[in-house]
């Protein structure tokens, strides 16, 4: 079955065609003028005949924790859940609606970001808040990426050649968002975003984890306003707001050359990714593997290393030529080493095939 992907991000909508075997027979990204329908009609054609379309939707909540076929009451519900991912879920709604309008007669399937962390217990996802709020609203850690984090914990199973049920992982996706997964077997056991893809790790323009003590600090004594803390939250903070640029290229490239803000940002970065791959090795009791994905864990060797350094005495190091050298899905840990360190092109698009191909019963 060839499969049409649809990964809507704020500014761009990624479309993939995967053919019987999963490779590409099309993949275009369109930027800023993706809602018109010409260029998205013409687009369509140009792929050819697909059997399905798969979906990335960031958000499912408590009750969509797998992949599931797309119908009016799966709409209803998908629209229900807008308040829990503003910013992201209505650009997926727009995006699952245009391509529908396009298709009509082509099977369409949801599969969720938050869906890989729906095993995470109750220990993990819970938050130290009054039973009453969290009876009340959905209070509790969902995760993200998790289209990412499946796909590269099955593939670095592979790469290990190890049954995936046997393998202790850290996976980092670390893209402009960024996030890290705790993976036993093959399930997600903890995660480092939470209610939101605001929690965690320091990101591209997103600040991670802040006290919640100095915002409500800035509310009421410095009067900023809740929509203005919102805007400074997710664009103009985390690598942006430290450094002055969102690109992690150039923020190596200028700490190296001395800027003090390019060292500070990259610093609080290590600072704070370090600490939390510590504690989702602390979550499985011990670590295999730690695999590194997304546009930054792909391309910064130097992200790597530094992060390996302060890591051996969980057994994680690389090798410097294999860090250095060669493209993605491959390992780059010394010969013997304790932790295998692995880099894996992030392919969000082939787990969604995966996941629609097994929702509408089509073997692999």
């Amino acid at each position: 079955m060839r499969v049409l992907t649809v990964n809507a991000g704020s500014s761009s909508l990624k479309l993939s065609v995967l053919g019987d075997d999963d490779r590409p027979v099309l993949s275009e990204t369109l930027v800023d003028d993706r809602d018109d329908g010409n260029r998205l009609g013409e687009l369509l054609r140009r792929a050819g005949p697909v059997g399905a379309v798969g979906h990335r939707i960031v958000h499912g909540g408590a009750e969509l924790t797998g992949p599931v076929r797309i119908d009016t009451a799966v709409m209803q519900q998908l629209e229900a859940l807008t308040d829990l991912a503003p910013l992201h879920q209505p650009k997926s709604l727009d995006a699952l609606r245009s391509v529908s309008e396009l298709l009509p007669d082509v099977p369409a399937v949801a599969c969720f970001d938050t869906a890989f962390h729906s095993t995470i217990p109750p220990a993990a996802a819970t938050y130290a808040i009054p039973a009453e709020w969290r009876r009340r609203w959905p209070l509790r850690r969902f995760g993200f990426h998790g289209l990412s984090h499946a796909y590269a914990t099955r593939r670095a199973a592979e790469l290990l050649d190890r049954p995936v049920e046997t393998l202790r992982m850290v996976t980092c996706h670390l893209g402009a968002g960024a996030s890290l997964a705790a993976v036993q077997g093959g399930r997600s056991i903890d995660t480092t975003m939470g209610f939101t893809p605001l929690e965690g790790l320091v990101m591209a323009t997103r600040s991670g984890s802040v006290d919640p003590g100095l915002l409500l600090w800035l509310v009421e004594h410095a009067g900023i306003s809740v929509a203005e803390l919102s805007s400074v939250l997710e664009h103009r903070s985390g690598l942006l707001g430290l450094a002055g640029t969102p690109d992690m290229g150039d923020i190596v490239e200028q700490s190296a050359s001395g800027r003090d803000d390019a060292r500070l940002g990259l610093d609080v970065y290590l600072h704070r990714l370090r600490s939390a791959i510590g504690a989702m090795a602390a979550s499985l009791g011990g670590v295999d593997a730690v695999v590194f994905t997304g546009g930054v864990g792909e391309n910064a060797a130097l992200v790597r290393q530094r992060v390996a350094d302060r890591l051996g005495f969980l057994g994680l190091a690389v090798d410097p030529v294999r860090n250095q050298a060669g493209a993605a899905d491959r390992e780059i840990s010394p010969d013997g080493a304790g932790v295998a360190c692995l880099v894996i092109r992030a392919r969000e698009d082939l787990q969604i095939a995966l996941e629609t191909r097994t929702v509408l019963g089509v073997k692999p």
